[in-house]
């Protein structure tokens, strides 16, 4: 069994990650990048999403690829930087960045979906975790060009290929992370089973 007192001691330090993880989560770039390149508040245009997706909308491709990135990154930042801590640590900052993501406090619990972030935390605690997802989402997305359905079968792929590298707490965590990227797509669920779904590089 743990140590009670050693959990006592690591207690404040995984605690400190997860608010890390969530404040550097919760920095909607997209409604940042948007709001200064004179294009407006995102949330009111599309899906009224706040990720990559949507800011393409605005017809800006070189800001939804920054709005990609930077929100890939801010989830890699956070596992990096906390993981000097130890992988606990790490774990626990990417949890509260995910989360910070998906439920930003500064608006009203109402992020953006995940995928660029899950990304990012994935590739910071497990590239060849990484490298599973992006060869998952790209051959999905090539055959059926439905963005949502690439990424939530990537997200089922993803825990499964961790357990199996041998990297089973990351994958613990991946188990929770994919189920939140499935209920922040239940709408992209409900479309692709009538037929409704947008594909890739249709208007709308």
């Amino acid at each position: 069994m743990p140590d009670p007192i050693s959990w006592q001691i690591a207690l404040p330090y995984l605690i400190g990650a997860l608010l890390f993880g969530y404040l550097l989560g919760s920095i909607p770039f997209g409604l940042v990048l948007t709001r200064m390149a004179g294009l407006g508040d995102v949330r009111k245009i599309g899906s009224g999403n706040i990720g990559a997706t949507n800011v393409l909308r605005t017809g800006n491709r070189k800001l939804a690829a920054l709005t990609l990135l930077l929100d890939a990154l801010k989830g890699t930042a956070a596992v990096l930087l906390a993981g000097m801590y130890g992988p606990d640590q790490a774990v626990a900052a990417g949890l509260g960045a995910f989360l910070g993501h998906l439920f930003p406090v500064w608006l009203g619990f109402k992020g953006g979906k995940g995928v660029a972030t899950y990304f990012g935390i994935l590739l910071g605690l497990a590239w060849q975790g990484a490298l599973v997802f992006a060869v998952a989402w790209l051959g999905i997305a090539f055959v059926t060009r439905y963005s949502s359905l690439a990424a939530l079968v990537s997200a089922i792929c993803v825990p499964a290929a961790l357990y199996f590298l041998g990297f089973v707490q990351v994958a613990q965590l991946f188990v929770l992370l994919s189920l939140l990227v499935f209920i922040k797509h239940r709408t992209n669920i409900v479309r692709l089973a009538t037929g409704k779904e947008t594909r890739i590089g249709a208007n709308g």
